[in-house]
């Protein structure tokens, strides 16, 4: 079945949308969030299932990584929280990926780095719980929860 042929879903150009409203859900700015905020909207956005994306096992995915990284030009804490859509082509042939990032970033601390880098992908219809990979994520971010990340950018790319 084509992407397109889900029945009632919204298109996937709306999920940058969705993943917004999410995270405005508690109605306060982007810079008063904690880590938890974030994460339990991620979460809200994970368990969402309507949009239109293919229906392959691999087609809707979880990302969940952190480290630290100089992306920005200077090393900083990275927590990357994304979501992954396969886009087919007319002829239902893989086509590319859309990828829509909430990328909280902290200042180094001696306990953030000691975290090292990490991640783990969670995909939709492959056969595992999502609330069991949400507790075990959950877990690897309990010295971040009630931190506030010094840059947060919410932001969607095609890869």
């Amino acid at each position: 079945m084509k992407g397109s042929d889900v029945p009632n879903g919204p298109h996937l150009d709306e999920a940058l949308h969705t993943l917004s409203s999410e995270l405005a859900a508690e109605q306060r700015e982007l810079t008063d969030w904690t880590t938890r905020d974030a994460w339990l909207a991620y979460m809200r956005f994970g368990r969402r299932r309507c949009f239109n994306a293919a229906l392959t096992p691999d087609s809707d995915g979880l990302l969940f990584q952190y480290g630290t990284y100089a992306f920005s030009g200077r090393p900083m804490f990275t927590l990357h929280l994304t979501r992954q859509f396969a886009v087919i082509d007319a002829d239902s042939e893989h086509d590319h990926y859309v990828q829509l990032h909430c990328e909280l970033r902290y200042e180094p601390e001696r306990d953030l780095d000691a975290l090292g880098s990490f991640h783990s992908w969670f995909f939709h219809d492959a056969g595992a719980d999502l609330e069991e990979w949400f507790a075990a994520m959950e877990g690897r971010l309990r010295v971040l929860f009630a931190r506030r990340p010094a840059e947060m950018d919410v932001y969607e790319e095609q890869v």
